[in-house]
């Protein structure tokens, strides 16, 4: 599970990532992004291959949702589920999106209720980026943009504190991955978990 995550890097260091995307953005560092808040991602520009920076609420709130609500039982999503969870299938299938950060928390049982909290970040302490899917769901006649955040199975790392991590996807993949190529990066999850 991912519940909280970082994102302090510059649009400078934001741009190694993908170039002059964020030129000019103004980015107040985050030291303890939560659900519901709106989170930095990349997605391809609707009817376009080009990636664009954008807001969305963390917490996908389906096209078919009732009730906003939903959205704090959607922040994560399995990555061996989403293509068949009703919550997910849809935007699992076209709606790919890169979620920023650099660093997520996980917390470790420590006996009785005391957890204790780890802060996982790159070896280089860079951005990097969790595979994501985002739907708008239309609010007051307005789109109200949400995502959510796959997980998979730990790496060697992250086993040692939580039964889930985050997938973060290599940045050789980021094409892939934005492109909606959601089966080839299910069957190649090892790959897309760790950088």
């Amino acid at each position: 599970m991912c519940g909280r995550f970082t994102l302090k890097a510059t649009p400078e260091a934001l741009n190694k990532l993908f170039p002059t995307l964020f030129d000019g953005l103004e980015l107040a560092p985050s030291y303890n992004v939560a659900p519901s808040q709106n989170v930095l991602a990349v997605r391809l520009r609707p009817g376009t291959k080009e990636p664009e920076a954008v807001q969305l609420k963390w917490g996908l709130v389906p096209s078919w949702a009732d009730d906003p609500k939903i959205e704090y039982r959607t922040i994560n999503a399995r990555l061996d589920t989403a293509p068949t969870k009703p919550a997910f299938r849809s935007a699992f299938k076209s709606c790919h999106c890169l979620v920023l950060a650099d660093g997520f928390y996980e917390w470790k049982a420590t006996g009785g209720k005391k957890k204790q909290p780890y802060h996982i970040r790159l070896r280089d302490g860079g951005p990097f980026a969790f595979a994501g899917l985002w739907e708008t769901w239309p609010r007051d006649g307005q789109p109200f943009e949400s995502c959510t955040i796959l997980t998979t199975e730990p790496n060697e790392l992250t086993q040692q504190i939580h039964d889930r991590m985050p997938v973060i996807v290599g940045r050789d993949h980021y094409s892939d991955w934005l492109d909606g190529c959601g089966d080839s990066v299910n069957r190649r999850g090892a790959e897309c978990k760790s950088s």
